[in-house]
């Protein structure tokens, strides 16, 4: 005899026909979005409060994550930072996007503002290590001062040879990154704004 629940021989029943259909998303679907709805409420507190304050997001949800950056005691922090995850799921998917896009935003910023910074340290280097660098640099930027660069890369060798504090070095830093600030020749009413580090 054939078995109806094998599909054996054409007779029975397709176990199609018993498969459920699952609208909602899966529980790990579920656990993963909390944890990352969780990650970006950390995010979030990790950042200065004047930055949170441009984060376009509900005010209730601002208010615990400034309330998360306040506690110092670790118990409570952990606690806080549950409800800070708690809070963060009952954001629309349209904010939690929009919050995503701030925060990726800034993490770009940060990636080029980095590159930047490397990029001088790179011409500061090769300023010490080459002096053709400085005919470089003035060919670049004609305003610069060659006289003060070149005593500044005289005492920046001297200080990393006697293992002083690297002042000279510092100021060479600060020098190329005015000149990188520096608007083109054309315009000169930004060169009396100090630069800040």
């Amino acid at each position: 005899m054939v078995n109806p629940n094998r599909g054996g021989g054409g007779v029975g029943f397709s176990s199609a026909e018993f498969e459920q259909k699952y609208d909602r998303p899966s529980k790990s679907q579920l656990k993963r979005e909390m944890t990352a709805l969780q990650e970006l409420g950390e995010e979030l507190v990790s950042q200065p409060k004047d930055r949170v304050m441009r984060v376009p997001m509900p005010e209730d949800v601002r208010e615990v994550i400034l309330e998360c950056q306040k506690i110092k005691d670790h118990e409570g922090r952990r606690r806080q930072m549950q409800f800070v995850g708690k809070k963060m799921r009952t954001l629309e998917e349209d904010e939690v996007a929009a919050i995503q896009k701030v925060l990726d935003s800034w993490k770009g910023a940060s990636k080029a503002e980095t590159a930047a910074m490397h990029a001088l340290e790179r011409r500061r280097d090769k300023l010490l290590a080459d002096d053709a660098a400085l005919t470089e640099l003035k060919a670049d930027h004609p305003s610069v001062d060659v006289q003060q660069l070149r005593t500044l890369i005289r005492n920046a060798r001297k200080e990393q040879a006697e293992n002083k504090p690297p002042k000279a070095y510092r100021e060479i830093f600060q020098i190329l990154k005015q000149l990188q600030a520096a608007p083109a020749p054309s315009s000169d009413q930004e060169h009396d704004q100090p630069e800040e580090e």
